[in-house]
């Protein structure tokens, strides 16, 4: 389980970030209280998004893997973040619905593409 700390904190940095420039984009204060308050939705739909990748694929699971880790990960985190903004009485109007999809999609599931690409170009250069 060690060996997926890195991708679950890449994951949880780029949650983070999401929520960090909804807010700015918002004009609304960056301090630790307002930051916890919009991201924890997102965090608690990317954690239902590790348990039950990893859950699925448990024989063969890798959490650097863009299918299926990265596209259950950000469905996760989009519906059930969504979700939890709706009966928390957090917004959730149809322009912020886009943009959040977009976004988690591009960061979760990119970065892992990203990864593989690297690791791909290493193994035939070496």
């Amino acid at each position: 389980m060690k060996k997926y700390i890195p991708a679950l904190a890449v994951d949880v940095v780029l949650v983070v970030v999401f929520a960090a420039l909804g807010r700015s984009s918002h004009d609304e204060v960056l301090d630790l209280v307002g930051l916890a308050g919009t991201a924890w939705p997102f965090l608690g739909g990317l954690t239902v998004g590790w348990f039950l990748t990893a859950w699925l694929y448990r024989d063969k699971f890798d959490a650097f893997a863009a299918v299926p880790t990265g596209l259950l990960v950000w469905v996760s985190t989009l519906v059930i973040g969504m979700l939890l903004r709706a009966v928390t009485g957090q917004g959730t109007a149809t322009a912020f619905i886009v943009v959040a999809t977009i976004f988690l999609g591009v960061f979760l599931v990119g970065w892992r593409l990203v990864v593989r690409t690297v690791q791909r170009r290493k193994v035939h250069a070496g």
